[in-house]
This record gives C-alpha cells, structure tokens and sequence, in this order.
C-alpha cells in the first residue's frame, strides 16, 4: 500500500499534465486564427483573395462543427475505459495532427489534395477537442480536494491566456528570426510542427499518471453494465442537468468569453481601424494580466459558491456589452465617434431593392444602387440608417447634411459595373472624409490605457465565468456518465455558440448597417443563460463525486 502511494503522482503533476492538452488546444486555435491570410494563400490559390480567406474561414470552423462529435465519443469511452486512457488518445491525435499542418504540400505542389488534406486535419483536431477538455477537467476534479476543486480546476482554464501568449510569441519571434518574406513563403510552418514539442512533453507527463480515484472506485465497485448514452440523455435525473449545463454556463461560456477574446478583436480591426499589431499587443497585454483571475474565481467559488461567481460574469457581460464597444470607439478611434454623433450615415433607398449586406461565400452581387450603396459602406466599417424612398428610385447616401447618389448596376456590363462602382466608392469616402470619418484609427490619438481597461472589463466578465466552469460541470454529473455528460453541452457551448459568434455577429452588424447590433448574438445568449441558471441550475460547491445521483 505504501508502494502504491508512492508511486501515486502528486497533484501538481495532475494539474499539469492534464493542462497541457488544453494549452494545446488554445495555442493551435490562436496559430491557425492568426495565419489564416498564409494559409489561404498556401491552400487556396487561384479562386481570388477575398474566397480564399473565406475557404480558409471556413476551413478552421469545422474544427468547431465536429467537437460535439467527438465529446459524444470520446465521453462515452472515457465512461467506459477510463479517463486517462482518453485524453491519451485524444492528446496524441490532436497533436499529430497540428505538426501535420505545418507539413502539409501546398496547393502549387499537390493541387486540390492540399485543402482536402488541410481539412482532415482540422476534422481530426476538432474530433480531439471534443473529448480532451471533458477529460482534463474530470480528471483534475477527482483527484482535488471537495474544498478546493474549483481552484485546481480553474488551473485547466488559464491555459486559454498561456495558449494565446505562446502562439504569439512564436509567431512574431519566427517572423523575426527568418524576415517577413521567409516566414510568408515557408517560416508559417514552424508554430505548428513547433507544437510536437508540446505533444512529447505532454505525453511523458501523462503517461505517469495513474486513472482518476473516482473511477478507480467505480470499477472496484462493480455494478451493472454501464450505458452512458442512455443513463446520460435519456434519463431525467442526468438529462435535465446536461440541458441546465447547455442552456445555462456553456451559452453564456460562447457568447461571454468568446465576445469578449475573439469579437472584441474583430471589432477593433475592422470597424475601427487599429492597426493590426496594436491589436496583437492590447490582446497580449490582457490575456497577461488576466490570466491569473481564472485561478481567482476559481478560488473564491470554493469559498462563496460557483452559482454566484458565475452569475456575477454573466451579469457584468450583460451590462458591459452595448457601452462598452461604444466605449471603446470612443477610446480606441475618437475622431469615429465625433464623426458617427456629428454627421450621421443615412442610406435613402427603395426597400424592395436592397438585400442582406452578407456574403459568406462571395458570390453575391450587389448591383442594385442600393446594394451598392450599402455595400460600400459595410466594408468601411461604417454605421448607417436606412430610410425608405418611393419605388422605383435611385438610391442615395446622406453623410450629414451631404447627398452622393448612388448607381443602377443591374444590367451593366462587368467592366462598367466595376467602374460605376468604383465611382460611387470614390465618392462616398470623400463624403465620409469630409464629414471627419477617419480611414484608419490614429494611433496618437489612441487611449491605450483605457482601451485595456475596457477590454480587461470583458475578460474580468470571461474570467469570473470561466475560472468556476470545470468544477461546476464536474459536480453535476454521476461518475459512471461524467464524461460523457459533460463534454456534449461543453463542446456545444464553445464549438457552436462561441464558434460561429464572429461570423453571426459581423453578419447581423452588416444587414442592420448597425456596428454595434452584431452584440445582440451575445446579449440574447447571455441573458437565457443568466434565466436558466439563476432558476434552475443548483449549488454544487463542496458535492462528493462518488455520492452524486444515488
């Protein structure tokens, strides 16, 4: 017995290793996320800039599509097999496939095989990510101690900030070590295989590990045959919870902590013109100094309960939203907002000849004058109403008291459509110009320290869900169906809510004319999340595991 203590890994160890899987996940989210230019133009040469970017879009959210797939089979055999047997599986998997991304022939080498290639791949990553967080958090919530498993737990989540820290600090040391050209033609390569490291690291760790007590005591115990499907889903009494788990912490996990990482860069870059790199920096800045509130909240969740702790980030997101992004224009481009409250954007137009302003294939025209029109005006990054005008009229752009009419292109030839086009685009930034909308945000003008406390607002909000998250999931569900519940309304949450919150929210923001409307996405997600879980989620601070459900 006392060999076997001893050989018994300490929990340092367990924390470590099990976070290593999920370090993996984020740094390959934020490599693959910002290299999506190179990759397009590697993968998907020959169909036009803005398709490849699309393709290449596209191509990084089927990760997202297929990790509920995963977690419904990695979870029913980490119920079946065991926890450590799993994440082995998965972790190994995961990483084999990022280094083959960074091997991958391009598409001026094996042609189309290249993105057939590249998407297996990331269908091979997704299918892993679907089941290793699930199994990081479990099995750090059965070793832990009932009165400090929301702190060891929350260890898991501050590998989100390590993640995206090491991805940067790869990118831009890779950049600088072989030049820009290099790194473009060949160097974009190096992150990924980069990424083997890890995997071997992380294996020798994990492979010292022993199962979790938890289901150690399960199998000693004996029992019926196990059905996690059925005992998970099809009953009430674990069903309700995995429904409570989705609709409640993992819809406000996509919409808060998603919104608050990934849309607030999207906002910044596109809509209010900051310069790439100042943007690199901001987020760098505060995914450092948040990553210790995960391990906070965490904390503090064992002393006044996960329910609140959770609460409080799902309601500060919910007030934070709408002044906040308005705050940050004000911040980050002032001469935006002075322009936005001085000269108004107006497009007067035929209703029934303008469409939705989103094209997530580009293959959308936009001839009508009013789809010109507002066309122009989306991809400005600028807010405009629309004001109904009798049938059959021409459409115009009203930039304060100024009038720039609009052109009919249907029926146009292609060269003369680009032209007119052209003319009109012409035309309208100068308005724009002329009314104080800026092309780019001026970096003197830039408050920096308050763009980050805006910005450390919405991860406070993120952090105060997310430190808590593993050990409320954990602590709901049985052990014989943990795995298995837990990881489908997790892998929903963050794969599908939060995954296709970018694309859902630019495309709400682009057919309202509104920048600020594509927050709707969040605020409705967030506030059925804050209903089901003040009503129905309950307090599992403190729960033993091996008691839960009998």
């Amino acid at each position: 017995m006392a060999d076997a203590a001893a050989r018994e890994p300490g929990l340092k160890t367990v924390v470590g290793a099990s976070a290593a899987g999920t370090a993996f996940e984020w740094y390959d989210f934020f490599i693959f996320g910002s290299l999506t230019t190179v990759i397009a133009r590697h993968f998907y040469a020959d169909v036009g800039e803005a398709t490849s970017y699309i393709l290449a879009l596209l191509t990084f959210g089927v990760g997202f599509v297929v990790r509920p797939l995963g977690a419904l089979v990695f979870g029913w055999f980490g119920d079946k097999v065991g926890r450590k047997t799993t994440f082995l599986v998965t972790i190994t998997m995961m990483g084999l496939a990022t280094v083959a991304i960074g091997l991958l022939p391009d598409y001026g080498q094996i042609g189309l095989a290249a993105p057939a290639l590249l998407l297996l791949m990331r269908v091979l990553q997704g299918f892993a990510l679907g089941g290793e967080y699930g199994g990081a958090a479990i099995y750090v919530a059965e070793h832990a101690a009932p009165h400090n498993r929301g702190f060891m737990t929350s260890w898991i989540n501050t590998t989100a900030a390590l993640g995206l820290i090491g991805a940067l600090v790869v990118i831009l040391t890779t950049r600088l070590i072989v030049g820009v050209e290099a790194f473009d033609a060949w160097g974009w390569r190096i992150p990924f295989i980069l990424s083997g490291l890890l995997l071997a690291i992380s294996l020798w760790i994990r492979l010292k590990l022993n199962e979790s007590p938890a289901f150690r005591r399960m199998e000693a115990a004996g029992g019926q045959r196990r059905a996690p499907y059925r005992e998970a889903f099809l009953t009430w009494k674990n069903g309700r919870f995995v429904l409570i788990a989705l609709f409640g912490v993992m819809f406000a996990q996509g919409a808060v902590w998603y919104c608050g990482y990934f849309y607030t860069r999207f906002f910044m870059e596109r809509m209010l013109k900051i310069d790439v790199g100042t943007v690199d920096g901001l987020i760098l800045a505060v995914s450092l100094a948040s990553a210790f509130l995960y391990v906070f909240f965490g904390w503090l969740s064992d002393r006044v309960g996960r329910k609140p702790v959770m609460l409080f980030g799902m309601i500060l997101a919910l007030i934070a939203f709408f002044p906040g992004f308005q705050a940050l224009t004000r911040a980050a481009n002032p001469a935006l907002a002075q322009a936005q409250a001085s000269a108004p954007v107006t497009v007067v137009a035929d209703p029934s000849t303008c469409a939705v302003q989103f094209d997530p294939v580009g293959k959308s025209a936009f001839v009508s004058a009013c789809d010109i029109a507002k066309n122009i005006l989306t991809n400005a990054g600028v807010s405009y109403e629309t004001v109904a005008a009798p049938a059959g009229s021409t459409a115009l752009v009203r930039v304060g008291s100024a009038e720039v009419a609009s052109v009919e292109g249907a029926g146009l030839p292609a060269d003369q459509l680009k032209t007119a086009r052209a003319d009109v685009e012409t035309r309208i930034k100068s308005a724009l110009a002329a009314a104080g909308y800026p092309d780019r945000a001026d970096p003197e003008r830039i408050n920096l320290p308050l763009v980050f406390l805006i910005l450390m607002v919405f991860m406070t909000a993120a952090c105060a869900l997310y430190g808590p998250q593993a050990a409320a999931l954990v602590e709901l569900f049985p052990t014989r169906v943990r795995y298995t519940a837990m990881s489908l309304p997790y892998n929903i949450g963050t794969g599908w809510v939060g995954g296709l919150l970018p694309a859902a929210s630019f495309a709400l923001a682009a057919a309202s004319g509104d920048i600020y409307f594509g927050l709707w996405y969040s605020v409705v997600f967030t506030a059925v999340a804050i209903v089901v879980t003040l009503v129905f989620m309950p307090e599992t601070r403190g729960r033993n595991l091996d008691t839960i459900g009998d």
